[in-house]
C-alpha cells in the first residue's frame, strides 16, 4: 500500500485541529459575552458549515480562493502558487467543516463555567489572561479536549469539500477519503476495503477517546457535587 493518503490526511487533520482549537476557543469565549441577538446571529453563521452539504462548503471556498477568482489570482501573481488543487488546500476545507464542532463544544463548556471563580481571581489582582489560561481553561478542559478530538475526527474524515478544492492526485493531494472513492471507481475493492478498515480503526480510537473524556468529566462533576 502507498501510505501517502494516511500521511496527508493526518497532517491536514492535525494542522486544521490546531487552527480550529485556537479560533474556536477565541470565538466561543467572546461570543458568549455578546448580546443574545448578536450571539444568535453569529451562532447561525459560524455553525452553518455543520449543516451545509460539504460540496456547498467546497463551492464557497472555490468562489473565494479559486485560481480564476480575484483573491486567487492575486495570490498566484504574488507568491507564484495556487490556493486550490494543492495538498494544503485540504486544510481550508477541513478547518471550515471542523470549526463548528470545536466552537459549539467550547462555548458550552465556557457557559457552564462558574464565573465566581473568575471574580475571585480578579479580587486577588490576577489578570484576565492569567485567569483565562490558569482558571477557566483547566475548569473547562474536558469539554475543550472533547471538542478538539471531535474536530480532529471531522477533519480526518472530510471528503466533499476536500475533493472539490484539493482534488485527487496520487502522492500529492490524495487523502484516505478521496482514495477510497477513487479505488471504488476503478473497481479495486480489495485496496479500497483496506483503506476503509484503516479509517474505521482511526475513528474507533477517536470515539474511544471522546467516551473516556465524557466519563472522566461526568465522574469529576459527581465528585465535585
Amino acid at each position: 500500500m502507498d501510505w501517502f493518503p494516511l500521511y496527508n490526511s493526518l497532517r491536514i487533520a492535525v494542522i486544521s485541529s490546531v487552527l480550529v482549537f485556537f479560533s474556536g476557543i477565541f470565538a466561543a469565549y467572546y461570543i458568549a459575552k455578546l448580546h443574545p441577538v448578536v450571539k444568535g446571529v453569529l451562532d447561525v453563521i459560524l455553525t452553518l458549515p455543520m449543516v451545509l452539504p460539504p460540496t456547498v462548503v467546497g463551492y464557497f471556498i472555490l468562489l473565494l480562493l479559486g485560481s480564476k477568482r480575484p483573491f486567487g489570482i492575486w495570490f498566484y501573481n504574488t507568491f507564484g502558487t495556487k490556493l486550490v488543487m494543492n495538498w494544503y488546500s485540504g486544510i481550508f476545507a477541513a478547518t471550515i467543516v471542523a470549526f463548528p464542532l470545536m466552537y459549539r463544544t467550547a462555548r458550552g463548556a465556557f457557559e457552564s463555567f462558574d464565573e465566581t471563580l473568575s471574580y475571585s481571581g480578579q479580587t486577588l489582582g490576577l489578570s484576565n489572561t492569567y485567569i483565562f489560561w490558569k482558571v477557566r481553561m483547566p475548569a473547562c478542559r474536558q469539554g475543550i479536549m472533547a471538542g478538539t478530538v471531535l474536530a480532529f475526527a471531522r477533519a480526518l474524515g472530510e471528503y466533499g469539500a476536500t475533493s472539490m478544492v484539493a482534488g485527487y492526485t496520487p502522492g500529492k493531494t490524495a487523502t484516505i477519503s478521496t482514495t477510497v472513492y477513487q479505488l471504488w471507481r476503478t473497481n479495486d475493492d480489495l485496496l479500497a476495503f483496506k483503506w476503509v478498515m484503516v479509517n474505521i480503526a482511526i475513528s474507533a480510537v477517536v470515539l474511544l477517546a471522546v467516551n473516556m473524556l465524557e466519563k472522566k468529566n461526568t465522574a469529576g462533576k459527581r465528585s465535585a457535587g
